[in-house]
């Protein structure tokens, strides 16, 4: 059969701003190398070095991003379906925000990413992807219009909080996870404030919130206050509404 016309056959990989293809792809990733214990003193001599990537990783977002508008930043699986409830939600949760005076960001990624920078585009809003290099190559979706790639996972959070007025959080998995508990300890600790946190579906999220309930909070691991850092919605409109809302729009 062969492969249809504009299928890739080849492995590619994207390394911070420099795409490797074929046989001039390295193995593991650049946060792997820096967090890998193993080895021999070498890292003695090279991390120093290390910094230097991580400071023009910081100056090249700051720099692509500083004169966004208002912006949310919407998370959600990369194994969304195209043509599933979900994806459709994300679509109308990026014109949503568009047409409420705010640009949208994402991971940048497919799925969920893909369909609400999507909504944004169609809306005619600014569109917005933060890549992340991983082992399995992903790319930054066609309905991006401002991409950055980052190397390292904890610059582009810094990113994903830094340029955000609140978060959208639609059904995900670890690294949707990893998000929303990031951004719920910053608002929990003081460290962002008037951030607003909407996780939309409610059958999705329903267990987590049971489980900090009847557990974290329970157990008195949180207080019952920490539980008013977030809304759970089904619906759009009102998901706008809160981040209108408290972001002051």
């Amino acid at each position: 059969m062969g492969n249809p016309e504009g299928a890739r056959s080849f492995e590619e990989r994207r390394q911070g701003p420099v795409l490797r293809r074929r046989e001039q792809v390295q193995p593991g990733t650049t946060d792997q190398r820096l967090l890998d214990t193993e080895g021999d003193s070498e890292w003695v001599h090279t991390d120093p070095w290390r910094v230097m990537r991580i400071q023009s990783e910081f100056v090249e977002g700051f720099g692509a991003l500083a004169e966004l508008p208002s912006a949310i930043s919407v998370f959600g699986s990369a194994r969304t379906p195209v043509d599933t409830p979900e994806y459709e939600a994300g679509i109308r949760i990026g014109k949503a925000l568009v047409d409420a005076g705010f640009a949208v960001i994402t991971g940048g990624g497919p799925g969920a990413m893909e369909a609400a920078n999507r909504g944004a585009r169609e809306a005619k809003g600014i569109s917005v992807g933060l890549g992340i290099e991983l082992p399995f190559e992903q790319g930054i979706n066609q309905h991006v219009d401002i991409g950055v790639n980052f190397r390292y996972f904890f610059v582009r959070k810094t990113m994903f909080v830094k340029y955000a007025s609140g978060f959208v959080v639609l059904p995900g998995g670890l690294g949707t996870l990893d998000e929303l508990f990031e951004a719920l300890t910053l608002v929990q600790t003081g460290k962002v404030t008037r951030f607003p946190i909407v996780l939309f579906g409610t059958e999705y999220w329903s267990g987590l919130v049971d489980w900090l309930r009847n557990t974290v909070v329970a157990q008195g691991k949180a207080s019952e206050r920490d539980l008013l850092l977030f809304h759970v919605t089904d619906d759009v409109d009102e998901a706008v509404s809160l981040v209108t809302k408290e972001t002051g729009l």
